[in-house]
């Protein structure tokens, strides 16, 4: 605790000029929208808060994964390898995710690797001091996005037995949104005081117990639905693979008929959270494709029917979007989520119809001129008809007249 705090107040000042101030967007959160409220009240799949409620505006609002709490960890950027003790690393070169070694390590070649378990003692501190979490032995996946990034990018730089100092932008942190646990304010830079304990390969999957199996997944789908509800897309769509894997993996070892259902429970909600996902990123061949796999295994599944009307409507196939969603309506007729959209959506289809109609009147001409036009041959020819036979008429008649006075003389 005094090498931090000692760290905090020496270094405050170089910090302070070394780092720029990150841009967030503002953003809502998952379940402040009344229509995922009604969504989840009116599901009965997987109960209770198990799964996301469908979206309430896809593809619109925030851009592709630009979450407070996360940016893809793929930057340009490329950290600096090796540092001397008590010498800061600018680890992505913007000034916003620096780490100093306080206590050597046991050599560059025991860095961690992504991929592997690993363990740290972790203490984190808000910029006045204020210890707002101590965790003695966190374990994770690195790589995986189970912490922050700046935790996730740091350790990758630490060899084993090292004690280093952390300092992260609220950009690599809680960003905007801050967090309920630890208690983290929104836009809070944080400093973090970190010793690498352990790294260890990641099990086999194959290997694994199908209990084991199934816990794993959800930790990582439970994880993807943190980032989704931070309005972090990408690095949800990232959980939920990584989830999906699990449950995907073959097994080489026993597992019971009751155990197959229950992973392919987890594939299936981890499939559907992924569409949600991938409709906030507007990836909708990537939605469409997630929404048929969960149909393929559950073709009533409400949620799936839901979120490929929803991807269906916003690739312009309206007709087809209206039919799916009054197959989800039917299974669920008093979801008013889906009374809605099918409203709107109707609404939309008649407009278009309407303007169809329209342009096809303009391409075609006004019917009313076009008989107009029509008629007036006919009148003419009536006309030349009635000529035609009172003329003969006559000649007729003069013929007749003329033969009967001849015939008289």
């Amino acid at each position: 605790m005094a090498d931090v705090e000692e760290t905090l107040a020496s270094g405050a000042g170089d910090h302070q000029d070394s780092t720029t101030s990150a841009k967030h967007s503002s953003r809502t959160l998952l379940l402040d929208s009344g229509e995922d409220f009604e969504m989840l009240e009116n599901s009965e799949d997987d109960g209770g808060d198990d799964d996301l409620p469908p979206l309430e505006d896809a593809g619109g609002g925030e851009k592709k994964g630009q979450g407070a709490e996360h940016t893809a960890q793929s930057e340009d950027s490329t950290p600096q390898l090796f540092a001397p003790k008590d010498e800061w690393v600018d680890i992505l070169g913007s000034g916003l995710l620096r780490k100093k070694a306080l206590e050597g390590g046991e050599g560059i070649d025991t860095r961690p690797t992504r991929g592997q378990n690993v363990q740290i003692k972790l203490k984190t501190l808000l910029s006045d001091g204020t210890i707002v979490e101590e965790d003695s032995e966190l374990a994770f996946t690195l790589g995986d996005g189970d912490v922050i990034q700046a935790l996730d990018l740091a350790v990758q730089l630490m060899e084993m037995g090292e004690k280093a100092l952390v300092e992260a932008d609220a950009k690599y942190a809680y960003g905007s949104v801050g967090s309920a646990c630890p208690l983290v304010a929104p836009n809070s830079n944080l400093t973090m005081e970190v010793q690498l304990l352990s790294a260890l390969d990641g099990p086999d999957i194959e290997l694994m117990t199908p209990e084991d199996r199934i816990a794993l997944a959800g930790q990582k789908r439970e994880r993807g639905n943190t980032h989704y509800q931070r309005g972090d897309y990408a690095f949800a769509v990232n959980s939920y693979g990584i989830a999906l894997q699990i449950t995907e993996a073959s097994s080489k070892v026993d597992i019971t008929s009751e155990q197959e259902a229950e992973v392919m429970e987890v594939k299936v909600k981890c499939l559907n959270n992924m569409a949600a996902a991938q409709l906030k990123l507007e990836h909708y061949e990537a939605a469409s494709r997630s929404c048929v796999s969960v149909l393929v295994h559950e073709p009533d599944n409400v949620k799936a029917l839901f979120r490929y009307g929803k991807v269906l409507a916003l690739k312009g196939e309206v007709a087809e979007a209206i039919r799916t969603l009054k197959r989800a309506l039917k299974l669920e007729p008093s979801n008013k989520t889906i009374h809605a959209e099918l409203s709107k959506l109707a609404k939309k289809h008649s407009e278009q119809k309407g303007a169809e109609q329209a342009m096809y009147k303009k391409m075609l001409g006004n019917p009313s001129d076009v008989s107009s036009v029509t008629q007036q041959p006919k009148a003419s020819w009536g006309f030349s008809w009635k000529w035609l036979f009172g003329a003969t008429a006559v000649a007729i008649g003069g013929v007749a007249l003329s033969v009967v006075i001849a015939a008289r003389n």
